[in-house]
């Protein structure tokens, strides 16, 4: 039996909720607003489900949203970010980091240049690359940390923990706590959404968006726009034997059921979980489709995402259109569902390893692997700052670009570049940060923090964006096995440099 989650807010404990309690809370469990309709009940509940901390926040939040993209396969920020001069004047001779250095494989060839051009953007003069100068149009609205620092380069361990704040399974991701905190926005849709990579899920599949030890109902929701089924199961293929009258009474004996046992059985938050999502779909059944549904977007606005064409076939080698295409296609969605109440949005960029590359782990050949990658996020991410800064949406909403790791600033074979933990670089936008603004420099060589005393971890990140959005990190708890865990576990600094 799963162990039972109490949050805790400094010295107030709350008490677990009943079966009572919930019964009441979820005014007879299947029959929701979405059921109403399709149970053809005459019954309909108005408002959404709270989070722990919905009626008492820590402090007045400056955010309510939160996007995070994350680039899967490590991101190079010293070939898209963070520019090295001196790496520009020393290329080709021979890496000498001043210590004795681990790499991942054997990537401590000569030193290497960035392999692309860099050039400053915005009133604040930030160096931006030529494949991600799209969001030069963004940079005044942008706070970078070139400090991040991780503490492997195994990828899995990695992106747990830039996800989870821990480098092994069994820990919510960064949106099951925020919406565990704060609850929905809209019953109608899920509170977390992840959209992943068109070609496969990275390194830890839905483990990176697991609820673990949270209530279930918490842990994202896969949607993949452009699919032919976006959301897998949520409407039967045209072709199968289901009716809707058959759904309909399918879903009326599961009410029964599901109730029966409900009132029977001891505390357990995967039956709730799995009651919730049987009352989402018939909710999402109707809000989905319109929600997903780009064909109402105007010209103008496609054209913000890259995706004012009519391509649907792209070459088999990795291409610019087509990472324009899918990763446009991805923030578009993501801003429609921002409008209907989702509350925290992941967005991938890479899946998980295989050849020819088609993620961001580029040993091989940076040029080939980075160039089309960066200029789709680009093109895109910066379309969907502009359009939720027009729409007024970008003061409430947080934007953070992550990855797992760095890259090694020297070369592995002729173009590619190793495994990079010990410094790399996080972006984010939006609701209370400080654009145009640079948080903790790395060294001259792109290798590590320029202050060694004073990285920065994913902890901070996360404690940075729980405190715009009215939690403090230290009071987001959950006892779970006699621990008091928390999404930064027993770390973490608010970055006020950062904020506005």
């Amino acid at each position: 039996m799963p162990t039972e989650s109490v949050p805790i807010t400094g010295t107030n404990r709350q008490s677990p909720r009943t079966r009572r309690d919930f019964l009441a809370d979820s005014t007879g469990g299947l029959a929701g607003i979405g059921l109403a309709q399709l149970l053809r009940t005459d019954r309909a509940i108005a408002g959404t489900e709270k989070g722990v901390l919905t009626d008492r926040l820590h402090h007045a939040p400056r955010a309510t949203r939160v996007i995070q993209l994350f680039m899967a396969g490590a991101a190079s920020h010293i070939d898209l970010f963070d520019y090295k001069p001196a790496l520009v004047k020393h290329h080709g001779q021979p890496s000498d980091f001043g210590e004795a250095v681990e790499a991942f494989q054997n990537g401590l060839g000569p030193w290497m240049r960035p392999a692309f051009a860099f050039r400053p953007y915005g009133d604040c003069a930030k160096p931006l690359s030529d494949p991600v100068r799209a969001l030069g149009t963004c940079v005044d609205d942008m706070a970078f940390i070139h400090s991040m620092v991780g503490k492997t380069g195994v990828h899995s361990q990695s992106t747990l923990l830039q996800a989870t704040g821990f480098q092994r399974p069994g820990f919510p991701g960064m949106g099951a706590w925020i919406s565990y905190a704060l609850g929905s926005g809209n019953d109608n849709m899920p509170t977390f959404v992840v959209l992943p990579d068109h070609r496969g899920f990275a390194s830890n599949g839905q483990k990176n968006w697991d609820s673990a030890f949270l209530p279930a109902k918490h842990q994202g929701t896969i949607i993949r726009p452009g699919a032919r089924n976006p959301i897998a199961d949520l409407t039967a293929s045209p072709d199968s034997f289901v009716t809707r009258d058959g759904d309909r009474d399918g879903l009326a004996l599961l009410e029964t059921l599901n109730r029966r046992h409900l009132e029977s059985s001891a505390s357990d938050s995967r039956l709730e979980a799995r009651i919730r999502s049987y009352e989402l779909a018939a909710q999402m059944q109707l809000a989905a489709p319109e929600a997903l549904d780009l064909t109402t977007e105007p010209r103008h606005v496609l054209k913000l995402y890259g995706l004012d064409h009519d391509r649907t076939s792209f070459p088999k080698t990795i291409n610019v259109p087509e990472e324009i295409t899918h990763f446009g296609r991805k923030c578009l969605v993501a801003r429609r569902l921002l409008e209907r109440g989702v509350r925290f949005i992941q967005i991938w960029s890479g899946c998980d390893n295989g050849f020819p590359r088609r993620n961001w782990d580029s040993h091989e050949n940076i040029a080939r692997d980075h160039g089309p990658l960066a200029e789709g996020m680009a093109v895109a991410t910066a379309g969907l700052i502009r359009d939720l800064k027009q729409r007024g949406l970008l003061d409430d909403t947080i934007i953070l670009w992550t990855t797992e790791f760095g890259r090694m600033p020297s070369s592995q074979g002729a173009k590619g570049r190793d495994h990079n933990p010990y410094v790399f670089t996080n972006w984010l936008a939006g609701g209370g940060i400080k654009g145009g603004t640079t948080h903790g420099p790395s060294d001259q060589w792109g290798y590590k923090p320029a202050d060694r005393n004073a990285p920065t971890y994913v902890y901070d990140v996360h404690a940075t964006i729980l405190h715009l959005l009215g939690i403090d990190h230290e009071q987001l708890t959950v006892r779970h096995d006699g621990v008091d865990r928390r999404l930064t576990d027993v770390h973490g600094h608010v970055i006020h440099d950062i904020i506005a």
